[in-house]
């Protein structure tokens, strides 16, 4: 893998756009990155880490740390692009982190998502094509060409000389960590974790069966309650040897005692049964004397009740025969009471009748009375024509007296029309003239509007304009303060980290005790804690330096979004401000200039405005006028039209009214006219009829009142009655008769019963016998029963506690029979995952599955290193891999350090600080060589070198650069990320980053030259 040009924008501490072009760099093999502390070296790598997989590395990648640069202006994008070689591919990644952006409408920000875009170049056609713009597909296609994982990459490429030394002086259980992320033996972690988890999974299945076992025990026990095996109990705890055993022989014993229980149960079972059955004939004969003793002494009861209830029986009976004679009497009777009714009612009504009729005419017959309607109705016929003649003559009068109005009403609408038409000419010319003003207004104040309403907005906008500006200069001020304010705590912030991650390791030896675990290696011993120097920094002082720094970001961040919409308010305003003038090089208007004009336009509008607003009214108006004109000349058109055709009809109605008076004449008679004689015929005829009607109804109704008293006489006499009247009063309604049959019929049947009862064999022979005694026989079945009961109920439990146990034992059997390979299962794991977890006694070293693995990756880097420790140390340094136990941890990961001057073998924590470093270098190295190939043999041309090579004398550090220049034999080049001032001088190849208050600049420089980037 081979990078070539990195270009950053709005990234960490670069506000604008840095390019870094690595094939420059890479061409004299070894380069140096250098600048001022907290310039942004370690961001540059930061970059490339992020363009490769999306994040940054280790401890930088903190949930809520921004990666967008504060010193990036408001529309700048924060982007990494990463253009690099990789499997022979030649590949661009440009990736933007998620980070706020102004809305594009309104006021204030929106998130924007992350984004990624993969590109490769074609060398054939010499043009980039897109391969992908997702973020996982990006991922996993450049994890694929790497070979490595984030954390691989972090520890391989870009070489943390400070992690290494930590890894020269950790312990085994650090080092495995380590190990374990850079090589992936995850999966011997997993066959250690999943042999756990098949161990505590067996374990906890024999345990469970086990439990199983003793619950179906102590049910049994519970089960057994009553026998002689209950009194002993099965006794043990889950995984106890032997304990199936002896809850199968105890369930043994406990089935044998319950099925001679249950013999001994239904022997007594059938001996209560036995004496059941006899108290319970004897209770029934005391039952059945008693009741046929009580039974003989009822009947002789109802027969006494019987004879006092006779006398009322022949009443009845009596009365019931009377009936039966006195209902061939009743229609008889119905159809007198009918008929004397009908007469009555016909009788008044012809009172009422003659009552209205001429004195002359009071006794007269119905034959009389039909004669005299007759002639008067043929007198009322005559009258037809001089009633017809008498309407006709009504409606003439009328429509004379219509005709007389519509003449009045024709003269006033001629005289009205005549009066209004001789004014109509100059009256029109009035309003023709208004209409014309009143349109020539509107338009003035059409124009006048159009003018009024952009100089009010300017002048809003002036005021809107002065107001701003003021606005905009306070939240300048505002807004350098507020960045002065962030840099420095920003700075503050770094400085105070940075000293209190050098003494982080005395922080964590404050909280050691004696006895108790490390936190950090798990050591019970502590034989040299660090200690806390003056100038140490704790977490609390980290966190308020933090906390200051975040406060002053939102602050600058607020400061900074007020300016923006103030400014953009102000621009906006003065923008308006400025809308319509017709010179744009003039000077800008003042307030009161638009004030005055806005003051004289809307008054000139108003007047305008005021006089176009009477232009509708006026035209209603005119219109008005013409349609009332014409409604004028038609009117009177036909008025003049309607007076000449009334003329005629009026002529006409004159002649039909003297013919019709002569027939009126004649027709009227002695009344007032023809209406009123035939009125009164009419009512007379109608007082004839009524009383016809009337009088012949009540000679009809006096004949068959008279019939109805013949028939009723003769009906009583057939039926054996003096008179009518007697027999109405034998007469019996449908209720009496139901009631005295009934209670006739109540009386025969209970009459009939005693005597049933009486004559019973039975009855009759228990009434002699001594009286029954069934309460002592009751008495002695309940005995009986109880004990029955008791039996029955002791041989059921004693079944079911047989039933139960021998069930019971079934389970406990099936158990058993189950538990078996489950117990060699267990017993086969648990020896597997002891010894993969390294606490079993075949394993002496107690070195787990995953520590065994490593160390042989580990005993390949050592050999590795050792290839280029021996040259920066002039041969006397040698590391080997050690697998010997220390104290009572577990061996597999130790590292050694051999010193061929004294020939003695000794831990890594005992070299100096210079040969520390270049021994953690030669690790890194070995590291990085031994993570290749473990990752497929991927080429990596491009590593980074982070710090450490101030403690190194001149003569190591030449030795330290041939080693790293050796590294060009393999087309590799090395980037030294360094402050040392002596390796500028001894490094040609340089990029230098330089800060400032705008942000930070990368400087290229190759030779004596240099080149901006």
């Amino acid at each position: 893998m081979r990078l070539h040009r990195l270009e950053i924008t709005a990234f960490g501490p670069f506000g604008g756009t840095q390019t870094v072009d690595f094939d420059a760099l890479s061409s004299a093999g070894l380069f140096l990155l250098h600048g001022p502390t907290g310039a942004g070296k370690t961001s540059v790598l930061d970059a490339v880490c992020f363009a490769l997989y999306g994040s940054v590395p280790g401890v930088r990648q903190t949930p809520g740390l921004s990666l967008r640069s504060d010193h990036a202006p408001l529309g700048t994008s924060t982007e990494v692009v990463l253009e690099l070689t990789v499997g022979e591919r030649r590949l661009e990644i440009t990736r933007r982190p998620a980070q706020q952006r102004p809305k594009k409408r309104g006021d204030g920000f929106t998130t924007e998502k992350a984004q990624t875009w993969l590109r490769e170049y074609d060398p054939a056609t010499g043009t980039w094509a897109g391969l992908s713009r997702s973020h996982q597909e990006t991922g996993e296609e450049i994890t694929q060409l790497v070979g490595m994982s984030r954390e691989q990459f972090c520890q391989v490429v870009l070489l943390p000389q400070g992690d290494f030394a930590k890894f020269l002086r950790a312990d085994a259980e650090t080092r495995g960590r380590l190990l374990g992320r850079l090589f992936d033996t995850r999966r011997f972690a997993a066959v250690e974790e999943r042999l756990a988890e098949l161990r505590r999974a067996a374990q906890q299945q024999v345990e469970d069966g086990d439990e199983r076992l003793l619950a179906l025990a102590h049910r049994a026990g519970q089960a057994a309650g009553g026998l002689g095996v209950a009194r002993t109990s099965v006794e043990g705890r889950p995984g106890d040897p032997g304990l199936a055993e002896a809850i199968l022989g105890w369930a043994a014993i406990a089935r044998t005692e319950a099925r001679e229980a249950v013999d001994i149960a239904r022997v007594r079972l059938d001996a209560a049964e036995a004496r059941q059955g006899a108290a319970r004939a004897a209770l029934d004969a005391e039952n059945d004397l008693a009741a046929r003793q009580a039974r003989h002494a009822d009947a002789l009861l109802r027969q006494e009740r019987l004879a006092a209830r006779a006398p009322e029986r022949e009443r009845l009976q009596a009365a019931l025969d009377r009936g039966l004679k006195a209902d061939r009497v009743a229609p008889a009777l119905g159809l007198r009471e009918d008929a004397e009714r009908e007469h009555a009612t016909a009788r008044a009504a012809r009172e009422r009748a003659r009552a209205l009729l001429p004195a002359d005419l009071a006794d007269a017959g119905a034959e009389h009375l039909s004669a005299l309607e007759n002639r008067l109705r043929e007198e009322l016929g005559g009258l037809e024509a001089a009633r017809r003649a008498e309407r006709r003559a009504a409606a003439t009068a009328e429509e004379r007296a219509v005709l007389a109005r519509e003449a009045r009403a024709d003269d006033d609408v001629l005289r009205d029309a005549a009066d209004w038409l001789a004014g109509w000419e100059p009256r029109r010319a009035a309003l023709t003239e208004r209409v014309e003003a009143a349109r020539d207004a509107a338009a003035r104040a059409e124009h006048l509007a159009g003018r009024l309403e952009p100089a009010r907005r300017r002048l809003a906008a002036a005021r809107r304009r002065d107001a701003l500006a003021e606005d905009t200069r306070a939240a300048d001020e505002r807004l350098a303060a507020a960045r002065e304010r962030r840099n420095t705590c920003h700075e503050n912030w770094l400085d105070v980290k940075s000293r209190r991650l050098e003494g982080i390791a005395a922080e964590l030896a404050v909280t050691l005790t004696d006895g108790e675990p490390c936190q950090v290696c798990g050591s019970l011993a502590h034989p040299a804690p660090a200690r806390t120097t003056a100038d140490h920094v704790d977490r609390a002082s980290e966190e308020a330096a933090y906390a200051a720094y975040a406060r002053a970001e939102e602050t600058r961040t607020a400061a900074e979004r007020d300016l923006a919409v103030t400014r953009e308010s102000w621009s906006t305003a003065r923008t308006d401000a400025l809308a319509g003038s017709a010179d744009p090089e003039a000077a800008e208007p003042s307030v009161r200039e638009l004030a005055a004009e806005v003051e004289e336009l809307s008054r000139l509008h108003a007047e305008a405005h005021a006089l176009a607003g009477q232009s509708h009214s006026v035209r209603e108006a005119l219109a008005r006028a013409e349609r009332e004109y014409e409604e004028r000349v038609g009117a009177q058109r036909e008025a003049e039209r309607r007076v000449a055709a009334r003329t005629s009809r009026r002529e006409a109605l004159e002649r039909e009214q003297a013919a019709l008076d002569e027939e009126l004449a004649r027709g009227r008679g002695a009344f007032g006219s023809v209406a009123e004689h035939a009125t009164r015929l009419e009512r007379r005829i109608a007082l004839l009829v009524d009383a016809t009607g009337a009088v012949r109804s009540a000679e009809l109704a006096a004949q068959r009142l008279k019939e109805a008293d013949d028939r009723l006489a003769d009906a009583a006499y057939r039926a054996g009655f003096t008179t009518p009247a007697e027999a109405a009063a034998a007469l019996l309604s449908e209720t009496e008769r139901r009631d005295h049959q009934h209670r006739v019929d109540a009386w025969q049947a209970e009459a009939a019963a005693v005597a049933d009862r009486l004559a019973e064999p039975g009855t009759a022979a228990a009434a002699a016998l001594p009286p029954a005694d069934p309460a002592t026989a009751e008495a002695a079945h309940a005995a009986a029963e109880r004990a029955l009961r008791e039996a029955a109920s002791a041989l059921a439990a004693a079944r079911d506690r047989a039933t139960d146990l021998a069930g019971l034992s079934r389970q406990v059997l099936t158990e058993v029979h189950r538990l078996g390979p489950l117990r060699e299962e267990y017993d086969r794991v648990a020896r597997l995952a002891t010894l993969t977890a390294g606490t079993s006694a075949e394993n002496e070293r107690r070195m787990r599955l995953e520590s065994y693995v490593l160390a042989a990756r580990l005993e390949q880097v050592a050999a590795a290193a050792t290839a280029r420790l021996q040259r920066m140390s002039s041969g006397r340094y040698t590391l080997v891999h050690s697998d010997a136990r220390s104290g009572g941890k577990r061996a597999g990961l130790g590292l050694r350090v051999v010193d061929a001057w004294t020939g003695n073998e000794r831990d890594t924590a005992t070299l100096s600080g210079g040969e520390t470093f270049f021994a953690s270098l030669a690790l890194a190295l070995g590291l990085a060589d031994v993570v290749t190939d473990e990752a497929g043999g991927v080429r990596l041309d491009t590593l980074f070198i982070d710090e450490g090579f101030g403690s190194l004398d001149e003569q190591t550090l030449d030795e330290v650069l041939d080693v790293l220049d050796s590294l060009r034999e393999r087309d590799r080049s090395v980037g030294i990320v360094s402050h040392v001032g002596d390796l500028r001088r001894r490094i040609p190849a340089q990029l230098e980053v330089v800060k400032g208050r705008q942000g930070s600049e990368v400087r290229l420089r190759t030779g004596g030259d240099a080149l901006s980037g």
